[in-house]
């Protein structure tokens, strides 16, 4: 069973995820800040990381994408360095930025982008591309 975290601050959205994705068989687990999130990466080891933008800071998931994909071979994360990260974000909509994970892989490595809200169709289809 592939395992999935997800670092998100919005309990709802959290829940609506997990559903959905336990639904079709993933073993999901949560934090709800990029701290916790990073604890539970070493616990979990999932095969899939769904972070979310703004949390507690409005770049918090920045951070996190930056130190799972950090070239410091000392770093604990080094492990996890080519997971697949999925961002789900509303920054589009409240910042009116737009990513692009192939132009923006430089500032911002992440595998893919979904913008909130997410139908669970798409977040489904969007996980089973990068798991299979």
């Amino acid at each position: 069973m592939k395992k999935i975290l997800i670092i998100d601050d919005d309990t709802d959205m959290v829940e609506a995820m997990k559903i959905a994705l336990e639904s079709v068989g993933y073993n999901v687990n949560s934090a709800p800040n990029g701290t916790l999130g990073l604890q539970e990466l070493l616990n979990v080891k999932p095969d899939l990381v769904i972070l979310d933008v703004m949390m507690e800071t409005d770049t918090e998931g920045f951070n996190v994408a930056w130190a799972i994909r950090s070239d410091d071979e000392n770093s604990k994360y080094t492990a996890f360095k080519n997971i697949p990260i999925l961002m789900i974000t509303a920054v589009g909509q409240e910042k009116k930025m737009k990513f692009d994970p192939k132009k923006d892989q430089d500032f911002l490595p992440v595998n893919d982008f979904v913008e909130k809200p997410v139908r669970p169709a798409d977040l489904i289809a969007k996980v089973a591309k990068y798991l299979g």
